[in-house]
């Protein structure tokens, strides 16, 4: 459908694109990955042609349509919501109002007259066009699409310009999916999204005709979508024929034997270079030495991609407090007549690891705000306990960082109590190197700006950690660092996040919060969808707040005989699987052993000249496919064994 030759782009001495080239099918789902900077927005611009390229083409069929989400910067206005979401389907909308044009023109013409019948042929022309884009069913469609991220009926009729910048980028996402283009390009779609809604858009995604590129620092929302993953890296673009959790194993695969075939490389033209220097005064040998040179200009020499800085910090030891961190009772929270918070009770001991979630607008980051007396509150109580020392991070925390300071200047100004060393050696752990600590906050992206603001949290000793949406604009390597410190952090912590798989990892409870209070639920996000999924299934035995979060859920209405059948049953399955993974296991080694071993000879240009290299180089092609094909079955039965052993956890006794 859309084919990237050999794209480049420069920006001054950097690399955006070196002849990155890669494919993209008709109903292709893709994750698109790299650290910030790497130039996935850039490609993704390229492709709905906001930007330009220094060189290479993208051809891409003529019946091709793109749709693009950026991160933010969209604001409708001037319509109703209904009417913004209806303008995704303009060629409806241009026939409705042709029809409508040509009956106000009948009233004006002699019904006999050649033009009268003209004009009603035309109309029942432009009827069984809109039958045929099934007009009747769109208002159905608008509002599934509406309701599915986050708008209620109410909504419908309410001017554009009322929402904020969140919904803002709910109602171009919405115009998106409802005018269904060929290609859709998603740059952090899941951002503005609570839980609910992005479990929705999963779902929808997954059903979608077209073809979808996304940009998403979320793994659970990749892995659950992409087939396929493109990685951009200094430059290059990798193509990996599986979804996140399968490109993160791969890369480091390939980045290994990309290293073995260098250092196979160096040696051969080591030895081509000691040959030459011995015998490049021989006359006898002149002839050898002179090819040998040729040859060695020839050989594309093997670039091994530099090993991006890895990030690691941890938070200071956290002081120790009393049994109870932190108590509301009753506690209510206005702005103006808009109730935000009611009657929310809830009391946070030592150790606890809670994640919060609920629909937006349900006051998620308000309760934050006032657990850390950011935001005051009407009515209730709010008591910290015995020697709690809390520290805070905002959603919005980078923004509001001091532009006039710079980076070295914000953490002095946090008054942490630490020397000039130790705030840099706690910004070296950010990535924040030599010079970089001069560099005045106004000029920082948005991932260092995030880094930053998340380092006066490093800096700052707390028993207490409070972050809303701390993972924004951190790209993978930000967000693996911070999820190992928050693991090995002894306090206790609040985290507002719609990053399911960084929290899932880390927490230990879920707290909900709806418009009449307060519950909290034992075990992960992914532990509380799966408990909303079952309440709305149908009526079944449900694990209570006193259920122990490590407890599995068993299935009801089965005896234990009939447990240990259904468990007998799936070893059974399972047995068969292990075995051809384990086959499949050998069978890519020996094919990786191959390609060393026949790319060690194909490094020696000598090796050209001899009758097998044909051979080899056909053999070369053939095991590469094979290895590609190996490592996607082997990925699908990996997927197809943790399903089973996750179903015989079920059926334990």
């Amino acid at each position: 459908m859309i084919q990237l030759r050999n794209l480049k782009l420069q920006y001054g001495e950097r690399s955006i694109f070196r002849d990155a080239t890669a494919s993209i099918g008709a109903k292709d789902r893709i994750g698109l990955v790299g650290s910030n900077g790497a130039g996935k927005t850039t490609l993704l611009k390229i492709l709905a042609e906001q930007e330009e390229l220094d060189g290479g083409s993208i051809d891409k069929a003529k019946y091709v349509t793109i749709g693009y989400l950026p991160q933010d910067g969209i604001v409708a206005a001037g319509k109703t919501l209904y009417e913004e979401a209806e303008s995704a389907f303009e060629d409806v909308l241009s026939l409705k109002e042709k029809i409508a044009n040509a009956g106000e023109r009948l009233h004006s013409l002699d019904t006999k007259s050649d033009e009268y019948h003209e004009t009603l042929e035309l109309i029942g022309t432009w009827e069984r066009e809109l039958e045929n884009h099934e007009a009747d069913k769109l208002p159905y469609r608008i509002q599934a699409v509406l309701h599915g991220l986050g708008f209620e009926q109410s909504d419908t009729d309410r001017p554009t310009s009322e929402f904020s910048g969140g919904w803002q980028m709910r109602i171009a996402l919405a115009k998106l999916l409802l005018a269904a283009p060929s290609l859709l390009l998603l740059d952090e779609p899941t951002n503005h999204l609570d839980i609910v809604s992005q479990r929705w858009l999963e779902n929808y995604l997954k059903r979608y005709e077209g073809a979808i590129l996304m940009v998403s620092h979320d793994r659970a929302f990749l892995d659950e979508l992409c087939k396929q993953t493109f990685e951009l890296t200094q430059g290059y673009l990798n193509v990996y024929q599986g979804g996140y959790t399968f490109y993160e194993t791969q890369s480091r695969v390939r980045k290994e034997q990309q290293v073995r075939s260098f250092k196979n490389q160096q040696k051969e033209i080591e030895r081509t270079e000691k040959f030459i220097d011995r015998f490049r005064y021989k006359a006898s040998k002149a002839s050898q030495v002179q090819s040998r040179i040729k040859a060695l200009d020839k050989v594309e020499r093997i670039e091994i991609e530099s090993e991006e800085t890895a990030i690691a910090f941890s938070f200071p030891p956290a002081p120790r407090s009393g049994q109870t961190i932190i108590e509301l009772e009753n506690l209510c929270k206005s702005y103006g007549d808009l109730k935000v918070i009611e009657n929310a009770s809830i009391r946070i001991e030592r150790g606890d690891r809670i994640a919060v979630v609920g629909v937006n607008g349900a006051g998620k980051s308000t309760l934050a705000k006032v657990m850390a007396a950011v935001e005051p509150f009407q009515s209730g109580e709010r008591t910290l306990g015995h020697n709690t020392i809390l520290s805070y991070f905002a959603q919005h925390q980078a923004d509001e960082l001091d532009p006039r300071l710079s980076v070295l200047e914000t953490l002095e100004h946090a008054n942490s109590g630490q020397t000039t060393i130790q705030l840099r050696t706690a910004l070296g752990a950010f990535l924040f190197h030599g010079d970089d600590v001069f560099k005045k906050t106004s000029v920082l992206s948005g991932g260092e700006r995030n880094r930053l603001a998340l380092a006066k949290i490093l800096t700052q000793q707390a028993n207490f950690l409070i972050l809303d949406e701390p993972t924004n604009h951190l790209d993978m390597r930000s967000q693996d660092a911070l999820q190992r410190a928050l693991s090995d952090y002894q306090g206790a912590f609040l985290i507002v996040s719609h990053n399911r798989a960084f929290v899932d990892q880390i927490v230990t409870k879920t707290l909900e919060i709806r418009k009449d209070g307060l519950t909290l639920f034992p075990g992960n996000v992914s532990d509380y969808l799966r408990h909303i999924e079952r309440m709305e299934s149908g009526p079944q035995t449900q694990a209570t707040a006193s259920t122990p979060a490590t407890a599995k859920p068993k299935p009801s209405g089965l005896s234990p005989k009939e447990r240990r059948q259904k468990r007998a049953a799936l070893v059974s399955e399972l047995s068969p699987l292990k075995k051809k993974a384990t086959a499949l296991e050998q069978r890519i080694a020996d094919l990786e052993t191959s390609q060393e071993t026949l790319e060690t000879k194909m490094a020696d240009p000598e090796f050209f000249k001899t009758n097998e290299a044909k051979e080899a180089m056909i053999t070369h092609d053939r095991d590469r496919s094979a290895l590609e094909n190996a490592y996607e079955t082997w990925s699908s039965l990996s997927d197809q064994i943790a399903e089973k052993e996750e179903q015989l956890e079920k059926y334990a006794n």
